[in-house]
C-alpha cells in the first residue's frame, strides 16, 4: 500500500478536498491584486509645471496661465518636466503658432514650483503625493522592483523554513503579514516607507503561494492535479479582473491599498482549520500526527471507520521507502547534489526566470498602450481564461514537457513580433501584448504544477522556493529593462522575447510528468530519469480513473 491508497481510504476528493480547496484559494484573488497593484497606485497622471507664483494674482484662467507658462512638446501638449523662466505674454496674441516659434529664444528651466497633476482616473497616487516625476520618475520602478525584492527574499525563506517546520504555520505567519504591511504601507507617510512595507507584503505573497499550493497537492490525488492546479490559476486570473473594479471603485490609492489587504487578517483566522500536510509529518518523523490528520479527514469526510483503521505501523510500512530515504537533514543545496536533480533545477530555474520576466515586463507597464488602463487591466487579465483552457487540456493529453516548451516559445516570438509594428498602429500593438501575456500566463500555468510534480517532497518547499526566487529575479530586473527603451526604443522588446524563447528550448530536457506519481524523495528523481521502475507503483484504480479524467477536463475546459 502506497500512501497515494491511504488517502483513498480516509476519500481523497471528499467533503475536506472540496472545503480545504476552495478556502486556499480565496486569498490568491487578492494576490494578483497586491501583484499588480503598482499599475494604479502609481499610475503617472498627465501633469506638467506648476505656474509662477505670482501668476496667481492674474486675472488670467488657467488655459492663458498654462499657455504663457509652460512650452509644448512635439505633439503640442504642455511638457512635464520644463517651463518658461518668465512668462512668455507674447504668446497670448500667438495661439496658432507651432512649438518651435512658440520656443524660439525663450529660456527654459526645471519644476522649481513643483507640478500641476490632472487626476482624472485616480484622485490621488504614490505619483502624485510625492512628485515621483521627472528627475525622480525612476523611483516608480524602483517601488516594483523592492516589492519583487520582497517576494524574492520571502520564497528563500518561507521555502526552506515550510520544508522544517511545515506548510500550516508559514502560511498564518504570512496571512498575518501581508494583512500588516499592507495596513502599513496605506498609511505611509514617505516613499521610502511605503518601499519598506511594499517589501513584507512581496515576503508574504512568496508565502502564501508556496505553502498555499504545496498544501493543496499534498492532500489530493494524481488525478485531479492538473485541474485543481489549473482551477488555483483561475483563481489569480479572477483576481487580476477584481482588481480594475476596486479600482474603479475606490480611486484613492491609500483607500486602495487598504481595501486589498484588511482581508488578509480573515484569511489568517480562516488558515487555524487547516490541516498539516500528512505526507509531511510522515517524512519529517511525525507519524502520530499524521494518523491524526488523516483520522480527521475521514471523519470529515464521512469515512470514519476506514479512518480507524489506519495506525502508525500501517502509515510507516505504506511510506517505507519515503522514510529510508528521507533520513538525515536536507536542505536546497539538495536540489544541485545529484546529476538529475541538478539539470532539473537549471532549466526550471531558466523557466520561471523568463516567464516571470516576459510577464512583467508586459503586465506593470500598461500605460504604453494608450488604452484606458481599467479596461486594458480586465483585458490582460481575461485573456488567461482561453490561454489556461488551452494549456489545461494539452497539459492533460500531450503532456506537461511540450506544454511549457510551446507556451514560451509562442510568448517570445510575439513578442519579437511586436517590434516590428509600428507605434502608431496602437491596436494591432495591443492585441499583440495581450496574446503574449496570455501565453506566459499559461507558462506560469504550467510552472506551478510542472515543478510540484518535478521535486521530491522531501524538499519540495525547498524547490518551489528556489524556482520561485529565479522568477523574482526576472520581476525585479524586467522593470529596469524598460529604462533601457530611453536610449534604444526596441531593446526591451527584443530582451523580453528572446529570453522566454531560449528557456523553452532549456525546458525541452526536463522529464514528463503526466500520470505519475509524486517523488517523494531525491533518489525518485533520479530512479525516474533513468528510467527504472518506481518501488511504490500507482494504484490500478487510480490509473484507470485518470484516463476518464482526461475526457472530464477536455468537457469542462470545453
Amino acid at each position: 500500500m502506497a500512501f497515494a491508497d491511504l488517502l483513498e481510504q480516509v476519500g481523497s476528493t471528499g467533503r475536506f478536498q472540496v472545503l480545504h480547496v476552495i478556502l486556499l484559494c480565496t486569498p490568491v484573488f487578492l494576490m494578483a491584486s497586491h501583484n499588480l497593484l503598482q499599475n494604479f497606485v502609481a499610475m503617472v497622471p498627465p501633469h506638467h509645471c506648476s505656474s509662477h507664483s505670482n501668476m496667481s494674482r492674474t486675472q488670467l484662467s488657467p488655459e492663458e496661465i498654462l499657455q504663457i507658462t509652460v512650452p509644448l512638446n512635439e505633439a503640442g501638449k504642455p511638457q512635464s518636466c520644463q517651463r518658461y523662466v518668465a512668462p512668455q505674454w507674447h504668446l497670448l496674441a500667438q495661439n496658432g503658432s507651432s512649438a518651435t516659434e512658440r520656443d524660439y529664444g525663450a529660456v527654459l528651466e526645471g519644476c522649481v514650483d513643483g507640478w500641476s497633476y490632472n487626476m482624472t482616473d485616480m484622485t490621488s497616487t504614490i505619483i502624485s503625493d510625492w512628485h515621483l516625476v521627472c528627475d525622480l520618475r525612476s523611483l516608480k520602478q524602483m517601488g516594483q522592483t523592492i516589492y519583487m525584492g520582497g517576494v524574492l527574499v520571502g520564497a528563500l525563506v518561507f521555502g526552506g523554513l515550510s520544508d522544517r517546520y511545515g506548510r500550516r504555520i508559514l502560511l498564518l505567519i504570512s496571512n498575518l503579514l501581508m494583512a500588516v504591511s499592507g495596513t502599513c504601507a496605506a498609511f505611509s507617510p514617505s516613499f521610502s516607507l511605503f518601499c519598506l512595507f511594499r517589501f513584507g507584503c512581496g515576503m508574504a505573497l512568496s508565502g502564501l503561494g508556496l505553502n498555499t499550493f504545496s498544501l493543496i497537492v499534498e492532500w489530493i490525488p494524481t488525478r485531479v492535479r492538473t485541474f485543481t492546479g489549473t482551477a488555483t490559476g483561475y483563481c489569480y486570473t479572477m483576481g487580476q479582473m477584481l482588481l480594475p473594479a476596486i479600482a474603479y471603485l475606490i480611486t484613492d490609492w491609500r483607500w486602495l491599498t487598504l481595501a486589498v489587504s484588511l482581508p488578509f487578517y480573515v484569511f489568517f483566522l480562516i488558515a487555524w482549520w487547516f490541516h498539516e500536510s500528512s505526507r509531511w509529518l510522515a517524512i519529517n518523523n511525525k507519524p502520530e500526527q499524521a494518523v491524526k490528520m488523516l483520522k480527521s479527514v475521514a471523519r470529515f469526510n464521512g469515512r470514519h471507520e476506514e479512518g480507524e483503521k489506519i495506525n502508525v505501523k500501517m502509515l510507516q510500512e505504506s511510506m517505507k521507502k519515503e522514510l529510508s530515504c528521507s533520513q538525515g537533514p536536507h536542505s536546497a543545496l539538495d536540489l544541485f547534489r545529484t546529476p538529475r536533480m541538478r539539470v532539473m533545477t537549471f532549466c526550471l530555474s531558466a523557466t520561471w526566470l523568463s516567464t516571470s520576466f516576459a510577464y512583467y515586463g508586459l503586465a506593470m507597464d500598461l500605460q504604453k498602450f494608450g488604452v484606458n488602463i481599467y479596461l486594458i487591466q480586465v483585458i490582460f487579465g481575461a485573456v488567461d481564461i482561453p490561454a489556461k483552457v488551452v494549456v489545461t487540456v494539452c497539459m492533460s493529453f500531450i503532456g506537461r514537457r511540450p506544454s511549457q516548451c510551446g507556451a514560451l516559445i509562442t510568448a517570445g516570438v510575439t513578442i519579437l513580433i511586436n517590434i516590428l509594428v509600428p507605434y502608431d498602429k496602437q491596436t494591432v500593438r495591443t492585441c499583440l501584448a495581450v496574446v503574449g501575456k496570455g501565453c506566459l500566463a499559461a507558462s506560469f500555468n504550467c510552472c506551478y504544477l510542472y515543478s510540484g510534480e518535478l521535486f521530491p517532497t522531501i524538499i519540495r518547499q525547498s524547490g518551489m522556493g528556489w524556482v520561485s526566487m529565479m522568477a523574482r529575479v526576472g520581476a525585479m530586473v524586467a522593470p529596469m529593462v524598460q529604462l533601457t527603451g530611453d536610449h534604444i526604443p526596441w531593446l526591451p522588446g527584443l530582451i523580453y522575447g528572446g529570453a522566454p524563447i531560449l528557456s523553452g528550448f532549456a525546458a525541452v530536457f526536463l522529464p514528463e510528468t503526466l500520470g505519475t506519481h509524486l517523488p517523494d524523495t531525491i533518489q525518485d528523481v533520479e530512479d525516474r530519469g533513468s528510467g527504472k521502475t518506481s518501488k511504490c507503483p500507482m494504484p490500478i484504480k487510480e490509473t484507470m480513473i485518470l484516463q476518464d479524467t482526461k475526457v472530464d477536463l477536455l468537457k469542462q475546459a470545453a
